[in-house]
């Protein structure tokens, strides 16, 4: 097995977040658990992961505190996998991903489900990138620059 480069400490925020989130196990867990999954069985069996591969991404998940264990709701003695503040805020990435693909994927005809507001049952509005002053951004209009208060590295 190739070990893989850790971004843990890198400067980029795009980066650091992929060591937490950045491979397709991880991601389609955090959706299950966005749909209501919590149990070690319900997420292989949803998903039809190795189990060894599944509980290692779940561990890994818990460790970046995007998942936590409690204590299964129906009082046996199974835990179950519960999505942190920080794993909820996952959602608006899955949602971009999703978008995304339904824009762009060669055989978008076989996506079978779509995005809708729970309340009116009506199409979700693409995820929009706006100024503070409300304008819309595209990536052309947008740059990078140092955070304030701090040095830049050197090279």
């Amino acid at each position: 097995m190739v070990k893989r480069t850790s971004f843990e400490g890198d400067s980029c925020p795009i980066a650091r977040s992929l060591e937490a989130i950045g491979d397709w196990w991880s991601l389609l867990i955090i959706r299950e658990a966005l749909f209501g999954l919590r149990r070690f069985g319900e997420f292989q069996s949803k998903l039809g992961m190795a189990k060894n591969i599944l509980a290692v991404r779940l561990r890994a998940l818990v460790d970046h505190g995007i998942l936590t264990t409690a204590p299964a709701s129906d009082g046996s003695a199974y835990q179950e996998y519960v999505l942190t503040p920080k794993g909820r805020g996952i959602f608006p990435i899955l949602v971009a991903l999703r978008q995304w693909s339904e824009e762009f994927d060669d055989r978008p005809a076989e996506i079978t489900t779509i995005l809708v507001d729970r309340a009116k049952g009506r199409p979700v509005k693409k995820l929009e990138l706006r100024a503070e002053d409300g304008r819309l951004l595209s990536q052309a209009d947008t740059t990078l620059k140092p955070r304030p208060g701090r040095r830049p590295r050197s090279a």
